[in-house]
């Protein structure tokens, strides 16, 4: 006997609903390189050209760069593209000791021209905040290739899930910030960024005085006290900026601050921990070695071939 159909399965019908195909502007496929160099106040690069294109960007001090498009006085915060089969050759100023990040990689995609007329950008806080990611990426998906592997780029082992992935999302994702900003009719449709300005203010004025203190013995209670601010709201301030507490960030700040020193050789160890208020240099030594893998003097010998390679 035939089973008799329920009031819902008489009336259920499949609905089919229609697809919208996600057009991407932008598709990179495939990654050359991707470096964080800490160079020597005195570092310089023979040149290069490649058939790829390659971003330049420096985090920290001043770079001099040549190119087949003219000269360049790079400042921090700046970041620079070399299009395929371009002639570049970067120096340090011969004063400062900058810090920079460069990636490289094919991209074929038509909105890439936009490059080819605008090479060089200084970033704002969306673009900053966004290639922030994509270093902390970088340092996630990638580690220092096997001997005789022949490769630049190896995955690191143990990588968090996605990370190669979100590397390339942030990449192309950085590229568009810019295509959009380089384009005068879109600065007008941009929507107010919301953010608490007061506190982020806040913050940066409580860096700024932990840079400008840095060989002061501060504690969090002065902290505080210079600021009238409390403990607890004072660690929810740095976690919401920085993603630490203050003293963790100042004691960042201190090994930031002891690598240029030493990069810049001006300064002796011994000078170097007490500008920093270190006690002894056996403790900034010590201090040293367990933020950075490595002692002052050994972190000096990797910048006698002009960088430090972390990813």
């Amino acid at each position: 006997m035939k089973k008799k159909k329920t009031f819902t399965e008489r009336t259920m019908r499949i609905v089919r609903f229609p697809r919208y195909e996600i057009h991407e502007v932008l598709q990179i496929r495939k990654l050359i390189s991707c470096y964080y160099f800490e160079l020597s106040k005195n570092y310089r690069y023979a040149g290069e050209k490649h058939d790829f294109w390659e971003i330049y960007y420096v985090d920290k001090g001043e770079i001099e760069m040549d190119t087949d498009f003219g000269h360049f006085n790079l400042k921090q915060g700046d970041l620079l593209f070399h299009e395929p089969n371009e002639f570049h050759s970067p120096k340090s100023n011969g004063k400062v000791s900058p810090n920079v990040f460069i990636v490289t990689f094919e991209c074929e995609s038509d909105p890439m021209s936009f490059f080819v007329q605008n090479k060089l950008f200084h970033l704002g806080d969306k673009e900053r905040a966004v290639l922030s990611q994509l270093i902390q990426e970088g340092w996630n998906a990638f580690g220092p290739s096997p001997i005789g592997s022949g490769r630049i780029l190896y995955p690191r082992e143990n990588a968090p899930f996605g990370s190669e992935h979100l590397f390339k999302v942030h990449l192309e994702t950085l590229l568009i910030h810019l295509i959009r900003g380089g384009q005068a009719d879109h600065r007008l449709m941009q929507a107010p960024i919301v953010r608490d300005k007061q506190e982020v203010g806040a913050a940066d004025k409580l860096i700024a005085f932990m840079n400008e203190h840095l060989g002061d013995n501060l504690t969090l209670d002065r902290l505080c006290d210079e600021f009238a601010i409390g403990r607890t709201q004072i660690s929810i301030m740095f976690k919401k900026r920085v993603g630490c507490g203050p003293m963790e960030y100042l004691n960042q700040l201190k090994i930031e601050r002891a690598k240029m020193h030493v990069r810049e050789d001006v300064y002796n160890l011994t000078e170097i921990s007490e500008l920093l208020g270190y006690s002894s240099v056996h403790y900034f030594s010590r201090h040293f070695k367990k933020t950075t893998g490595m002692t002052p003097s050994e972190y000096a010998r990797t910048l006698t071939a002009g960088y430090q390679r972390i990813t």
